[in-house]
């Protein structure tokens, strides 16, 4: 069985820290590069950060030096997402998937994404 699971959104100030986790189920994602991606209300859907099966990092402009993308594949891949300096514009809900996540539809045959967890940095 696929499945994504985010955790660890929440409320926090702006400047505060969150980390965020995704567990995922299916040898699919042990196999290909996973991200995070975000959708703030009205927006699309963003890559904020990207790490591939051997652990090379790549980061959208607005979390580089903020934010820290980390993989631990033992078992069932887990990504994480730690957030530090957090500004009011990082509020979205934040996913994760394949890199690109078009390779989850294309194994699965249909759009797959878990239900997210919502980041909101507000005072």
């Amino acid at each position: 069985q696929v499945q994504l699971v985010e955790s660890g959104g929440g409320l926090v100030q702006p400047g505060g820290s969150l980390r965020l986790s995704c567990v995922t189920s299916g040898n699919m994602f042990s196999i290909n590069d996973m991200a995070w991606y975000r959708q703030a209300p009205g927006k699309q859907r963003e890559l904020v950060a990207a790490v591939s099966t051997g652990g090379k990092t790549h980061y959208a402009d607005f979390v580089k030096g903020r934010f820290t993308i980390s993989r631990d594949n033992a078992q069932n891949t887990t990504v994480y997402l730690q957030m530090n300096r957090l500004k009011p514009e990082d509020t979205a809900v934040y996913y994760c998937n394949t890199d690109p996540s078009r390779i989850t539809s294309l194994l699965l045959g249909y759009d797959y994404w878990g239900q997210g967890t919502q980041v909101t940095v507000s005072s």
